[in-house]
C-alpha cells in the first residue's frame, strides 16, 4: 500500500485550497482510477514512493511498482480526467558528478531507486498535458512514524550515540513545510513544467549533521566525518553530489527556498507543537 494526495482547488478560490488526503494502492490501477474519479480532483499532488534507496536496489521488483507502474498508473488516470499532476521527483535521478544541477541537465541514475523515479518523470511527460514535476533533496521534518536524516541525528545524539555521517555526500537538504510552502504556490500559480524545489544550500552530510547538533544543542563530537566508500551499510551506490539549483523555482514562482540555518530554527521552533 502507498499513498497520494489529490488536492481539489475549487473554482474561482485561488486564495486557498480544498485538501484532501488519502490512501491508495498506486500499483493497483483499477483502484486509482476508482479513487481519483470518485473525487475529481483539478490538482493532484503525487508523494507517494518506496523512498528507501537500499530497500529498491533489494526488492527491485517493488521500487518498479510503486515508483514506476504506480506513476504510470496515476498519470494516465490525470490525463483522462484533465487533472494537473504535481510528481515529487528527487535528487538522485542525477549522477552526482558534478553538482548544483538546474532542471534540464541530463539524467543518470546510479541506483535503482533512482532509475524508477525517473521512469515516473518519463511517463508523466508522455501521459499528461499539464504536469509539474518538482524535484526535491532529503526531506526531513518532525513524523509521527518513522525517523529521516535530521531527526535520526536528533535522537542519535540526544542519546549519546555516536554516529558516521559521510562529509563527502552533497545534497540540498529540504524542510518538509518549506517543501509545502513551495507546492502549494506552484499550485496557486497554475505553473507547469520542471522546478527544483529543494533547500536553498548545499551541504555535506556530516556538514548537515553539525548545523543540527549546533542548532539543537547537541554535542557535534557524537557526529563522525567519514567518507562514503566506508560506510558498510551501505547497499545501493549514491551520488556523490546531487545538489541542486533553485533560481529558478525563486524566480518564476516568486517563493524563497530556505538556507539552512533558517530551516533548522523552523524545525526546532515545531518541535513541540
Amino acid at each position: 500500500m502507498a499513498e497520494t494526495t489529490p488536492i481539489h482547488l475549487p473554482a474561482k478560490a485561488e486564495s486557498f485550497l480544498c485538501a484532501i488526503y488519502m490512501k491508495m494502492d498506486v500499483a493497483d490501477a483499477n483502484e486509482v482510477l476508482k479513487v481519483l474519479s470518485g473525487v475529481k480532483p483539478d490538482v493532484v499532488i503525487h508523494a507517494a514512493a518506496e523512498t528507501n534507496v537500499d530497500k529498491c536496489e533489494i526488492n527491485k521488483e517493488l521500487a518498479w511498482k510503486v515508483n514506476a507502474e504506480g506513476t504510470r498508473n496515476i498519470a494516465q488516470v490525470c490525463a483522462e480526467t484533465g487533472a494537473k499532476l504535481m510528481y515529487i521527483s528527487t535528487d538522485y535521478i542525477f549522477d552526482g558528478e558534478k553538482g548544483l544541477y538546474i532542471e534540464h541537465e541530463q539524467a543518470n541514475p546510479v541506483n535503482y531507486y533512482a532509475l524508477t523515479k525517473l521512469k515516473g518523470e518519463e511517463f508523466v511527460r508522455e501521459l499528461c498535458n499539464d504536469f509539474v514535476i518538482a524535484r526535491t533533496s532529503v526531506l526531513y521534518g518532525w513524523h509521527a512514524r518513522k525517523l529521516n536524516f535530521a531527526t535520526w541525528v536528533i535522537d542519535s545524539l540526544r542519546n549519546r550515540r555516536q554516529i558516521y555521517v559521510a562529509d563527502d555526500h552533497y545534497n540540498s537538504p529540504t524542510l518538509v513545510d518549506n517543501l509545502a510552502e513551495i507546492i502549494r504556490r506552484i499550485v496557486e500559480t497554475n505553473t507547469a513544467g520542471v522546478y527544483h524545489t529543494a533547500g536553498g544550500e548545499r551541504v555535506s552530510r556530516h556538514g548537515f549533521a553539525l548545523k543540527i547538533a549546533e542548532t539543537f544543542d547537541l554535542e557535534s563530537s557524537l557526529a563522525i566525518a567519514a567518507k562514503m566508500r566506508d560506510l558498510k551499510a551501505w547497499v545501493a551506490k549514491r551520488p556523490r553530489d546531487s545538489s541542486l539549483r533553485v533560481d529558478k523555482v525563486r524566480k518564476e514562482i516568486g517563493v524563497e527556498p530556505l538556507k539552512l540555518d533558517e530551516a533548522l530554527r523552523r524545525l526546532r521552533n515545531s518541535e513541540s507543537t
